[in-house]
């Protein structure tokens, strides 16, 4: 999607759990709380919280550093439980599962790509890739072969058996988002992922979120830039731990 179109603000109404429509949602949050800490010193990061997320859609979640963006972030993502509430997570309701449930779930159905590359230094372009899919238990070749076909799709065919010392900053990202999808998750997580690029290469990574959208990906991006939110379908705005219209 062209930069130049609006974004859409997100509906903050609670979805209704009456409906006997098929669901096409791919993230469902219920009235969701995170709160830290107790008594004087408790912090309500997020406040009754009602959002969903379209399957094949691509948004934007976005709004003022304190503004729960990034604790919504960490509950979509199972790196945290919500205090109380439900979240569905591709049709399953994933609050309240334990600890393993929720490892598997980040490996199997969650690809995250951050402001930081986080490769391992000693490992190839290849190597870095091929790691999700030796915690999910695929074959040696079907590894190879996904890694291979991941790293292409990013435009680093001819990168492969480079090392992260041997690539520039926009070339790694690119192998944190082949990385991200090789597992061919059900929602890919982007969290300030242009935070640590120049002007152009932030266009470049941007570009390859349009092409996987294109492709049929749920996309949700963690932003601050108006720039980098502009590119998605829908802006889900926050503030004081709830959603606002934008």
């Amino acid at each position: 999607m062209s930069p130049s179109v609006p974004a859409r603000p997100a509906n903050s109404a609670a979805p209704s759990s009456s409906s006997t429509a098929v669901d096409t949602t791919t993230v469902r949050l219920e009235n969701v709380t995170k709160s830290y800490g107790s008594g004087d010193t408790t912090v309500h990061a997020l406040a009754g919280v009602n959002l969903t997320v379209e399957a094949g859609s691509y948004s934007a979640i976005m709004g003022a550093s304190g503004s729960g963006k990034s604790t919504a972030m960490n509950v979509i993502g199972c790196l945290d439980r919500p205090t109380s509430g439900r979240y569905y997570l591709d049709g399953q309701d994933v609050a309240t599962l334990d600890d393993d449930a929720l490892a598997r779930i980040r490996n199997r159905n969650l690809g995250f790509v951050f402001q930081q590359f986080h490769l391992l230094p000693q490992l190839t372009a290849v190597e870095n890739v091929i790691l999700p899919m030796l915690y999910a238990g695929l074959e040696k070749q079907e590894r190879r072969d996904r890694a291979v076909e991941a790293l292409t799709k990013v435009g680093l065919a001819d990168r492969l058996n480079n090392k992260p010392n041997q690539l520039s900053g926009g070339q790694q990202q690119r192998v944190a988002i082949a990385r991200a999808i090789v597992n061919r998750p059900v929602l890919l997580l982007a969290d300030e992922p242009t935070g640590a690029l120049d002007s152009q290469t932030t266009k470049e990574v941007l570009n390859i979120f349009d092409d996987l959208h294109r492709s049929g990906m749920t996309i949700v991006v963690v932003t601050h830039e108006d720039d980098v939110g502009a590119r998605a379908e829908q802006i889900i705005w926050f503030r004081d731990g709830k959603v606002i219209e934008g």
